[in-house]
């Protein structure tokens, strides 16, 4: 008979202890990151506190530049300067109806490109994107060089279409991202049960890319508020409320100026939160219904 060996069960492997400095290296990690974060902020809204800050500025003499008191003088009456209303006005209306018109037009060139396929839809594509990559001199040059060969005088209607032409892009990059994120069945769903190409559009299509729509709208118009390079090329004797400010810059900025852009910012401020509640209305009633 063969003796039987027992083989001793094999020892239990030691445990390897966690590294201990893993933690520590994730706070550390972390902390760098809120610093980060908050320095990254304050770069960002510096110049907005101190203009906020410089429109209760007492300020003595024609310049803005140094903090001297404070009051509320400039805001009992921020149109004292009739240039400054009257470029005010003109950079309002010149964004409202720029806006209009590149909405709509980039609303429809967006949805042409992304549903439809057609002969040299990809130039269209990149001359889309032409005016986002270009030089703003480049542009504003380019735009007055065109005027001056057709003999059209610079002035109001000139930088409401040299607006258009370079909001419209951003409109189309904006609403051509929700239209490639939508169920386009919802759609076919809507033409099979009777709807015609329009009323598909007007009550499934737009209500749901209205988001897309809303937020290139804002962002036109504030470009075209904002813009400087291309309306100095373009206005002719039409003055904005970009061109007023740089134009002041020499005789000394008017503290108005600071009280006028703290009042845009604040409804700026107040149009983005009504967006944000709308939004999340629409996506509490959307969860409701798919609950239902």
């Amino acid at each position: 008979m063969s003796a039987v060996t027992e083989v001793p069960p094999p020892a239990p492997a030691e445990a390897t202890p966690a590294p201990t400095g893993g933690k520590s290296h994730d706070k550390l990690r972390h902390g760098a990151l809120a610093v980060w974060s908050v320095l990254a902020l304050l770069y960002l809204f510096i110049p907005v506190f101190i203009v906020v800050l410089f429109s209760f500025n007492d300020n003595q003499g024609r310049f803005n530049f140094t903090w001297q008191g404070f009051t509320l003088r400039h805001w009992a009456d921020p149109f004292a300067d009739p240039d400054l209303a009257k470029a005010l006005t003109n950079s309002v209306e010149i964004a409202i109806i720029s806006t209009v018109i590149a909405t709509a037009l980039g609303t429809f060139m967006a949805m042409a490109l992304v549903r439809y396929r057609f002969r040299g839809r990809s130039t269209v594509d990149f001359f889309v994107f032409m005016p986002l990559s270009s030089p703003e001199v480049v542009l504003g040059a380019a735009l007055l060089a065109m005027f001056l060969t057709l003999n059209i005088n610079t002035g109001f209607v000139t930088v409401v279409i040299a607006h258009v032409m370079f909001t419209v892009s951003y409109v189309v990059v904006t609403v051509k991202a929700r239209l490639e994120g939508m169920d386009r069945h919802i759609e076919e769903a809507a033409m099979d049960l009777g709807a015609t190409e329009w009323t598909t559009f007007r009550k499934i299509t737009l209500p749901m890319i209205f988001p897309g729509v809303a937020a290139a709208a804002m962002l036109a118009a504030a470009i075209s508020f904002d813009d400087y390079v291309i309306t100095s090329f373009n206005a002719g004797q039409t003055q904005t409320f970009p061109l007023f400010i740089f134009g002041a810059t020499r005789q000394g900025v008017p503290a108005e100026v600071n009280v006028l852009a703290t009042m845009l910012l604040i409804a700026v401020l107040v149009l983005m939160g009504l967006n944000v509640l709308v939004q999340k209305r629409l996506a509490r009633r959307d969860a409701m219904r798919a609950a239902g």
